[in-house]
């Protein structure tokens, strides 16, 4: 106690010796009240105005972010440039697979997830993952469909990773660039359309292409409404994330363009997942020819295979 007594009389003569050396101090009582500016009450009441504005993300704060960007950025001709766009960890890319298999109802995929630091990295592996996974079960839902039968032979068609490559890039790389045409465009003609970065639109597209890969190995399942049932669901859930990302950008458009923008992108996510399906998992059987078979009589045995 002597101890903590003689502590408390040296700190007060400390702060004596403070204000004797400089009696102009301002001294602050912890009794007081703190008093709040009066401009912060109205910065509070925009607080929702604001959030609206960040989610749809206006051009202030495309500007800054703009600004940020250019400051580290470096020359598009060194491999610096490019390593900016897959410098991300493991936790945002399944923090951004799982905002893409659970939307959220009234937030915006780019403000939420991409923005902050957009990248390929996720879409890349997304789409080589979709595509050996699509290509590999259509494989497999054809040789299941035919186990048993004795006419049928098993030939496993490669062809079928270079179709599947050649569609899943071009659609995720086409169609973006395309949209991203489109809304510049729009942002010419109205002042309100907000204008996503053609690798924002890119992660978008990338990222809501996940859900097909769970769906493409349950296309194995030889039964038709199964499939079909999995490819609305699939449809629900990555076309979600499309309109909610995509439908705020364009809704201060003219309304027949706006609608008509957002049918489009649904109807070319749609064309997508029903062709892969039909193509790799319900294509039409063809005739193969069985070898020809030597009887012992000199004769040949043809025989026929479907």
């Amino acid at each position: 106690i002597s101890c903590l007594v003689m502590y408390l009389f040296a700190e007060f003569d400390d702060a004596a010796n403070l204000l004797a050396a400089n009696p102009d101090a301002t001294t602050i009582s912890i009794d007081e009240p703190v008093e709040i500016p009066k401009n912060q009450h109205s910065h509070l009441q925009e607080t929702g105005r604001e959030e609206d504005d960040e989610l749809l993300g206006t051009d202030d704060s495309d500007k800054t972010e703009l600004l940020a960007g250019q400051k580290k950025s470096a020359p598009f001709w060194t491999f610096e440039y490019y390593q900016t766009f897959f410098d991300v960890d493991t936790y945002q890319v399944l923090d951004r697979i799982k905002g893409s298999v659970f939307p959220v109802p009234g937030k915006n995929f780019v403000r939420l997830y991409i923005r902050s630091n957009p990248d390929l990295y996720g879409p890349f592996w997304i789409c080589a993952t979709l595509v050996f996974t699509i290509a590999v079960s259509g494989n497999l839902s054809n040789f299941f469909i035919h186990l048993g039968k004795p006419t049928y032979h098993y030939v496993p068609e490669f062809r079928k990773v270079s179709i599947a490559a050649t569609t899943i890039y071009a659609y995720a790389w086409l169609v973006p660039l395309a949209l991203w045409g489109f809304l510049m465009w729009r942002n010419s003609k109205v002042m309100n359309i907000v204008s996503y970065s053609f690798l924002e639109i890119v992660c978008v597209y990338g990222y809501s292409l996940f859900i097909y890969i769970p769906t493409a190995i349950l296309w194995i399942i030889p039964q038709k409404v199964v499939r079909w049932v999995l490819v609305v669901f699939s449809l629900c859930v990555s076309g979600s994330v499309l309109v909610m990302t995509f439908w705020p950008a364009v809704r201060d458009d003219n309304r027949r363009i706006a609608v008509a923008t957002v049918a489009t992108i649904l109807l070319l996510h749609a064309l997508l997942a029903v062709g892969c399906l039909a193509y790799f998992f319900d294509a039409p059987e063809l005739d193969i020819p069985a070898p020809i078979i030597p009887a012992h009589n000199g004769t040949t045995v043809i025989t026929k295979s479907h």
